[in-house]
């Protein structure tokens, strides 16, 4: 892997690990909706990390997903899930970010956000395995 690459890796699990600390304080303040969307991306960005170890890159958030599922979760490279939860992430991301009715209450924001972190983790710790990251 080349130093570019790995740049960029350590770039999204950099925007990653801001996202989840957003994430902790909007859940603090009340901000449920913002909390969830803030958590979705730091997975979302965990596993656009992940991918690009694997030199693949998707070009939607979908995409990624699929992706993150083919090459980590069907290969037995991570627990089933770390796919369900990137996947109900990005729905409750969606809901709470486009639906005027939506209800995301304290206890969905703390599950989101709980759900990320272990997601990031478990990102971090394969990538450091790679030695792709510090």
């Amino acid at each position: 892997m080349d130093n570019s690459t790995r740049a960029i890796i350590n770039g999204y699990i950099e925007k990653a690990r801001k996202k989840l600390e957003v994430s902790e304080r909007l859940l603090r303040s009340g901000d449920y909706d913002d909390a969830v969307s803030r958590a979705y991306y730091a997975a979302f960005h965990a596993a656009q990390a992940l991918l690009l170890s694997e030199g693949e890159r998707a070009e939607t958030h979908k995409g990624v997903i699929t992706l993150f599922g083919l090459l980590f979760v069907k290969s037995g490279k991570f627990d089933r899930r770390f796919g369900k939860y990137l996947a109900n992430l990005k729905d409750e991301r969606e809901n709470g970010d486009y639906e005027v009715l939506s209800y995301i209450d304290q206890e969905t924001a703390e599950k989101a956000v709980a759900e990320a972190g272990e997601f990031l983790r478990e990102a971090e710790a394969y990538l450091k395995k790679l030695g792709v990251i510090d």
